[in-house]
């Protein structure tokens, strides 16, 4: 079985597929970022539309609901010029119990270029770009609780928008750490940019084992201590059936982000989160709109970074 690397990067290092950004080269994630930028006008409406993917057909294969990430992936493509087939998976084959490698192959004679792909079974995305025929790329949309690899960059550069150079940024990330593909896709990134200081912040039991870098805290105010930037991940609620917590109000009590407790980061930090939120729990609304939440910069700028990253995948540079 090829190597996450080998499957990913071509012999001369270009992107093949995007499955993860753990280990992925930084003047990769550079050149995605600063392609993004290309793209980006002052709102949505704005975006630079260009005929790179004319002619290529992109599959939206969707098995886990989605609306942000499903969207914008969407009008990435299309402001690309791609055509756009979205795969509604309760109506498919699939739910009939045709098996994935039979979902693919069919898909595959339809003609094709690219799959973006969101499963809730961690390693998907993997195993259909192993088994996809040579011409075929393979986008990566969240797999389980493994990677979400396209909200990292997007992250990455929004961070970057605001903030300038990574490396010297102190980054804390508050919430369900543990249960987070968002978390482990930002702290892969993180790395790969340079950030040496990322503090990862929740009670115990939403906290890591092993296996993410960063230090713990399950005291809000001692993590995000002078932080520059704070993300606030979303508590899923089928979490609390687990007993995992007592419920989402001491939650908020204890590592809820306000207006008032910012103030313990530092004066210029920005606000982020993935979406979608949950106002009052991790989050509060005055602080959600707020001028320090760059939330709503989150969700266009995955727009134009994830039309770098199609292009990326599909081999087409993006002219300055």
């Amino acid at each position: 079985m090829p190597s996450t690397a080998a499957l990913q990067l071509t012999p001369q290092g270009r992107l093949r597929h995007f499955l993860t950004t753990e280990g992925l080269p930084r003047d990769l994630m550079i050149q995605i970022l600063d392609s993004a930028a290309q793209f980006l006008g002052d709102t949505p409406r704005d975006l630079k539309k260009q005929p790179l993917l004319k002619g290529k057909q992109v599959v939206n294969l969707f098995f886990e609901n989605s609306t942000r990430t499903r969207t914008t992936f969407e009008i990435a493509a299309k402001a690309l010029s791609a055509d756009v087939v979205n795969l509604d998976i309760s109506t498919s084959a699939t739910a009939k119990g045709e098996s994935l490698l039979d979902t693919l192959k069919n898909l595959e004679a339809m003609g094709a270029d690219l799959f973006v792909v969101r499963h809730n079974q961690s390693g998907a995305p993997h195993f259909i770009a192993q088994h996809c025929t040579p011409d075929l790329a393979i986008v990566n949309a969240g797999d389980g609780l493994h990677a979400h690899p396209t909200q990292a960059m997007l992250d990455m550069f929004t961070i970057r928008q605001h903030k300038g150079d990574i490396s010297q940024l102190k980054v804390a990330i508050i919430g369900d750490i543990r249960h987070s593909r968002v978390v482990r896709s930002q702290i892969h990134a993180l790395h790969g940019l340079g950030c040496q200081d990322i503090r990862l912040i929740g009670p115990g039991t939403l906290l890591p084992r092993q296996g993410l870098a960063g230090t713990l805290h399950d005291d809000l105010r001692e993590g995000i201590d002078g932080a520059d930037v704070v993300i606030c991940l979303r508590l899923q609620k089928e979490r609390m059936a687990s007993a995992l917590l007592p419920s989402e109000a001491e939650f908020h009590r204890n590592y809820g982000m306000t207006l008032d407790r910012l103030a313990w980061a530092a004066p210029d930090a920005i606000v982020m989160h993935p979406g979608p939120i949950n106002r009052g729990v991790e989050i509060d609304g005055a602080l959600a709109d707020s001028e320090h939440s760059v939330i709503l910069d989150q969700v266009t700028n995955g727009i134009a970074v994830r039309m770098a990253v199609l292009c990326q995948v599909m081999g087409v540079e993006v002219g300055v």
